[in-house]
């Protein structure tokens, strides 16, 4: 039997591949183009383990089959290589985070080749290369240089706002800005000094320097995402965290949330994905009410959907971190209400909003005028109100809405229900309270009152109707060394952008990465950070870009990586147009995937790329799972008892590394080699083994059930780990590694092997016409692979090829006309063993220039048909007829059957009935 070598078979294709870019892609008009991706992977040191393949397994197999299929693939990859990860090593080992991030590049790209990927390394790119970031900082001056135009419905030039501002001021102009933008006259304009209109034009610029309330975390000396902090603390390190105003550059994707949310109904992807991000943006239709603080020359502003529940407010409620909140604190409510905003306002909104069992609050002493019926009511701050939503101020109506009822309930204030017109169906059931009558809005449909309110609000200027949205602008600075620099210099305190002949602006060197004595960020440290024009030398921004920055517009420098002149040539941007297939986690909803989708609306607006939708479909595959293995040692002793003996001793589970488990057997001599501490360790067996248990658990080092996909590799080959990884279930869903199983793929890719040799290890093809059972197998499978294909269902593939090869082995099938089509079925799933195969067929080119098979329905189209033969209601024999047999011939060939004979017993049947096609039955 011809041996199945697949180290040897797999190093000789991924050398052919590389020799020969196999993959490179090049814009080919003749040809349609598929664009698939995945997600920006970030390399850390640890590497891969067998749970990161798994989207870009699927994403190969497209690659391929869409090859196969004549498509012009591009499938690029490349390296999210900025980050916090390695500026930490960096500052705990004083070496530069380049050469982490270069090293952990190339072993990321040694195990990714290892798989056997179909990616286009030519094109390979790495966010941290300073010919990347020139055009990440680029695209940042672009947006700069911009404003949002509403009656244009588009990012606009700043120079055109200009031109506005001298001919007729901001009177006529229609754009996104800042809440406190004030009117001015083309005369106040020209009156302006130089910084005065600086000043003004940042409240336009769609990114723009502002102060913010950010979370700060002064031990790793940054500002950090929401994502980034958890209870308090910062996920990496678990440092505290606190919610404190900072100077920081932002970006007006606020501008874009209209957008935003009409694009997602021009996308193919799931639902739930949606639907985030939906919710993220958070649009709501309202209005904005002013409230007069009594006895004060202060309003508060609230936003709500039901200013027609406005008779219904029994308290207004600010955010801790308001300023007003502190200035309306009465002497006599100082202390109570300045201790509760000290720790409410360090909780971040993410961890606020979640919250939904902790109520806690603390009133103002303050009180504020409704402006419908003049009633006092009380000012409270309370930690459900959240500053970056609204206007960080709720008028809270506890009949109608359950966190002002819960509020309400807890502290002892009024509820009152407001059931005239719309109020009867808008309530919170049950909640009761006072009946009041609204005197002002009666027996009107809930749309009808909140007009009628909105055009009392405008009528007496005490308000006015808004379309509000949850999302906030986007923070684009982190206090951080690794990261993109801002191509900004500042001078009387305000930004200006450096020249673009400038470009890159690269990272200086500095003597640490911690933030300097004062508190600037790392790149305070760098000697001569300043930028040289006509008029003097000036301070350069000392932040860097978020994480979010290079990752926002890759996957279009994927179609035009070298390009010295432009970001992308637009040709090849026509071309490539948007990425037709993008696989990646569902984690990135509401960043990367949100921040991308407006950066691309951003470059269309300015004419330089022809799409605004950058994913047209996205796939977000499920997590591997480890499966974790456990000894039972007998407390107080360094003696282990095997799984089914466990609870006869008294015992603590402890895990055990799943690398030295096999089929849940432990491996003794490895286990006592594994820590110093076990060396002397004995064993309780059973049946002369020691059977460790069993659980599914997160696939993590503190577990030691992290599978290597080098160890994979090494004893089982690529094309087994690709094939298994992609049988273990449907690509979306969540499925644990058990390494137990992978023998049974290995076997039949063997079983594939043999069936082009014979038993004495020959390739051995015959040119022989195959047989209808043969051509049924073959055209079966292909059938099955192309719904497979499209409905993204890999797993089934995987199965229907054993089925196949199974049959063909059956049949002892060796036929060209059969074997050939399924080398190019199963070559995306494993593409080694199908180039060597193919390759001993006589082909001289790579199976990826091959043709997939037709499928051709005749081959599936019975011509015979099994008749199950009844007598006396009893199966007694089965007959195989051709189709067409009619009635009486039917009837003849059953009764000459010899097994039938037998039933019959020398009798003739009383009745005999036929069903073409279906049952022969007789009544003896």
């Amino acid at each position: 039997m011809a041996e199945y070598n697949f180290r040897e078979i797999e190093t000789k294709w991924q050398e052919y591949w590389k020799q020969n870019q196999t993959y490179l892609a090049e814009v080919n008009p003749e040809k349609p183009k598929f664009y698939t991706l995945d997600m920006f992977p970030y390399p850390s040191g640890a590497g891969l383990h067998v749970g990161h393949p798994l989207g870009y397994i699927a994403s190969d197999i497209i690659a391929r089959y869409k090859r196969l299929k004549g498509f012009n693939v591009l499938h690029p990859m490349g390296y999210d290589s900025f980050g916090l990860p390695a500026e930490q090593y960096a500052i705990q080992t004083g070496q530069h985070p380049a050469i982490t991030t270069e090293q952990n590049i190339a072993r990321y790209t040694e195990q990714l080749k290892n798989i056997g990927f179909a990616f286009d390394w030519s094109k390979e790119i790495r966010t941290s290369n300073p010919d990347y970031y020139r055009w990440t900082q680029w695209i940042f001056m672009q947006l700069f240089n911009s404003y949002y135009d509403l009656d244009a419905d588009k990012a606009l030039g700043i120079d055109s706002l200009l031109a506005r501002f001298e001919e007729h001021g901001n009177e006529q102009v229609n754009a996104v800005c800042d809440e406190d933008t004030p009117t001015f006259s083309h005369l106040d304009w020209k009156a302006f000094s130089e910084k005065e209109k600086q000043e003004m034009l940042l409240k336009y610029r769609l990114t723009f320097l502002a102060e913010t309330t950010v979370n700060w975390c002064a031990a790793l000396g940054t500002v950090l995402s929401n994502d980034e902090v958890k209870d308090g603390f910062s996920e990496r390190g678990g440092h505290p965290v606190e919610r404190k105003k900072m100077m920081q550059w932002s970006m007006r994707i606020t501008a874009y949330a209209d957008r935003l949310l009409q694009g997602l109904d021009k996308v193919d992807w799931s639902e739930p994905i949606k639907e985030m991000q939906r919710n993220w943006i958070g649009k709501s239709i309202g209005a904005e009410v002013i409230f007069q603080v009594k006895d004060s020359e202060e309003t508060i502003k609230v936003f709500t959907t039901r200013v027609d529940t406005i008779y219904g407010v029994t308290y207004l409620a600010l955010a801790p971190e308001s300023e007003l909140a502190a200035s309306l604190i009465t002497e006599d409510q100082r202390e109570t209400a300045e201790a509760y905003i000290e720790v409410a306002k360090n909780r971040s909104e993410r961890e606020r909003m979640s919250d939904v069992k902790t109520i806690s609050g603390a009133f103002t002493g303050s009180y504020a005028i409704n402006p419908f019926n003049g009633e006092e009511i009380q000012i409270w701050v309370a930690d459900y109100v959240l500053a970056g939503y609204g206007t960080g101020a709720v008028m809270a109506v506890p009949a109608h809405d359950e966190r002002d009822y819960n509020f309400a309930k807890h502290f002892g204030l009024e509820i009152r229900q407001v059931i005239e017109g719309s109020m009867e169906n808008g309530s919170f059931p049950g909640k009761g309270g006072t009946i009041i009558n609204s005197g002002f809005i009666s027996n009107l449909p809930m749309k009808e009152a909140m007009t009628k309110a909105i055009e009392f609000l405008e009528e007496k200027n005490i308000g006015k109707g808004k379309i509000q949205y949850r999302m906030r602008d986007a923070i684009f600075t982190r206090q951080r060394y690794w990261g993109e620099p801002l191509p900004v210099y500042f001078k009387d305190g305000l930004p200006y952008l450096i020249d673009e002949k400038d470009l890159p602006l690269v990272l200086p060197e500095v003597d640490k990465y911690l933030p300097t004595e004062d508190g600037a960020p790392p790149l305070g440290r760098a000697k001569d950070w300043t930028y040289k024009t006509a008029e003097g030398e000036f301070p350069l921004e000392m932040s860097t870009m978020p994480g979010w920055a290079g990752s926002s517009w890759y996957f279009f420098r994927y179609m035009d990586p070298k390009n010295e002149e432009n970001f992308v040539d637009k040709a090849k941007a026509e071309y490539w147009g948007a990425v037709d297939l993008y696989i990646g986690g569902s984690e990135h909803a509401t960043g990367h995937l949100l921040y991308s989708r407006f950066w691309t609306k951003f470059l269309f607006d300015l004419g330089l790329v022809p799409i605004d939708e950058p994913f047209q479909k996205m796939i977000n595959q499920g997590m591997i799972q480890g499966r974790s293995n456990f000894v039972y040692r007998i407390k107080g002793e360094n003696k282990f008892v095997s799984h089914g003996l466990k609870d006869q001793y008294d015992t603590s589970a402890m895990h055990v590394d799943v690398n030295i488990v096999y089929n849940d057997q432990l491996n003794l001599e490895k286990f006592k080699a594994w820590r110093p501490d076990l060396a002397d360790a004995e064993f309780i067996l059973e049946d002369g083994k020691y059977i460790c248990g069993a659980e599914v658990e997160k696939m993590s080092k503190s577990k030691y059930n992290v599978v290597n996909p080098d160890d994979i590799i090494e004893r089982y080959g690529a094309d087994t780990l690709r094939s298994y990884e992609m049988f273990l279930g449907p690509l979306e869903q969540f499925k644990p590694w058990n390494t137990n199983g992978i023998d049974g793929v290995f076997k039949f890719l063997r079983k594939l092997w043999n069936l082009y040799h014979s038993p004495s290890g020959e390739f051995k093809v015959s040119e022989e016409a195959p047989s209808k059972a043969e051509l049924k197998a073959l055209h079966k499978t292909i059938k099955k692979m192309e719904e497979d294909m499209t409905n993204h269902s890999f797993n089934t593939s995987v199965s229907s090829f054993m089925i196949c090869v199974n049959e063909l082995t059956a049949l002892k099938c060796n036929k060209r006309q059969i074997l050939e089509p399924l080398a190019v079925l199963v070559s995306p799933y494993a593409p080694h063993i199908a180039e060597e195969l193919w390759s001993l067929l006589g082909h001289a080119q790579s199976i990826t220039k091959a043709t997939f098979p037709d499928f051709k329905e005749e081959f599936l189209v019975e011509s015979s048909f099994e008749y199950p033969v009844m007598i006396n209601g009893k199966l007694r024999a089965k007959l195989s007829l051709p189709l067409d047999m009619d009635r009486t011939e039917i009837e003849k060939a059953a009764l000459k059957d010899e097994t039938v004979q037998k039933w019959l017993e020398g009798k003739s049947p009383k009745k005999v009935i036929v069903v073409p096609g279906k049952i022969v039955n007789l009544v003896v």
